[in-house]
């Protein structure tokens, strides 16, 4: 059975999908409020508000690996883009995981066994 007919390639390609989405939507929650802190924006503003009270449920497990930069009433937010990288290698190595399940053919397999050992 060839990997494009297999009736795992569809759930996989699904589960792929949610993943990057999810981590799509944290990211750019995350680079939203990166980029209000950085420009300054009024904490008490309705749209900045929101987005800090939503973002900071991601960014919280990070919040004191780094200093916050601060010049002019702009932050820098070195956790917020540690948070926004490691977020991203979660999502590649669940998609990579996902993807082991896959079926792949003998010749298949047998050429990326010998991808990898060059």
């Amino acid at each position: 059975m060839d990997s494009f007919n297999s009736p795992s390639t569809k759930p996989l390609y699904r589960g792929t999908q949610i993943v990057w989405y999810i981590v799509g939507l944290i990211e750019v929650l995350l680079a939203f409020q990166f980029v209000l802190k950085l420009l300054g924006a009024n904490p008490s503003a309705g749209f900045t508000a929101f987005i800090y009270s939503i973002a900071h449920v991601f960014a919280a497990p990070f919040i004191s690996v780094f200093g916050v930069t601060e010049v002019a009433g702009s932050m820098f937010e070195w956790t917020t883009i540690l948070a926004m990288f490691v977020y991203w290698i979660v999502a590649y190595g669940i998609v990579s995981l996902l993807l082991i399940g896959k079926t792949v053919s003998t010749p298949e397999a047998a050429i990326k066994l010998n991808d990898q050992q060059a």
